[in-house]
């Protein structure tokens, strides 16, 4: 592919990646509650569901979510439960895990196993049907159709696993970062708006509409 196409989709994927969503508010939480270190099994989730969203558009299914109604709603009332029951535990949250007493810290830290982490991210990505529909019309404007496609979904795949990994990144930092400075309380409120704001996405996931019905 040319350098010019790559730097064109690492700026548009930027721009889209950086915008608060699910996954990003999921690694801000995960820093927060966990710190750096013990959250970036959730970012490997996440970049794991991002290599699922690409094969998938390379194989077709983002065309396929998007003309089937049936195939649509399955995915978006899984994805929207999914954000809804996330939501709702942290809004029941109890703050940073590693300012909790030793005896509470011991059960945070066995409900926040690192496959727990990672199966977390895992879903609330690869359950969301727009990202499908996002990839699905993103990704082939930057696909040469009289080239190899496999080499070029490689390489747009990549990219934008690289992407999403450093934004998280930095998203997870700044957690980390607040839960260095801040109490417990304001880390419970953080955890809470978190919540409220997977919760407020679940219900705009159950609104949202296939462009053309």
């Amino acid at each position: 592919m040319q350098t010019s196409t790559l730097v064109a989709f690492s700026l548009v994927a930027l721009v889209a990646i950086v915008t608060p969503g699910p996954t990003m508010l999921l690694a801000l939480s995960n820093g927060t509650r966990l710190g750096f270190q013990r959250s970036l099994p959730g970012m490997l989730g996440a970049v794991a569901s991002d290599i699922v969203l690409v094969a998938a558009v390379a194989m077709g299914l983002g065309a396929l979510l998007a003309a089937s109604e049936f195939w649509f709603s399955v995915v978006k009332w899984v994805g929207a439960a999914y954000l809804a029951w996330l939501g709702w535990r942290l809004l029941r949250s109890s703050g940073g895990a590693l300012h909790l007493p030793a005896d509470e810290a011991v059960a945070a830290a066995a409900q926040h196993t690192p496959r727990t982490v990672f199966m977390r991210s895992f879903l609330v990505a690869v359950t969301n049907p727009k990202g499908y529909l996002f990839c699905g019309a993103l990704l082939p404007q930057f696909i040469d159709p009289a080239a190899p496609q496999l080499a070029q979904y490689l390489a747009i795949g990549t990219l934008f696993c690289a992407i999403d990994f450093a934004v998280m990144c930095a998203y997870a930092a700044l957690g980390a970062h607040a839960l260095r400075l801040l109490h417990r309380r304001v880390l419970q409120w953080l955890d809470r708006c978190c919540g409220a704001a997977l919760l407020a996405l679940s219900g705009s996931l159950l609104l949202y509409r296939r462009s053309g019905t």
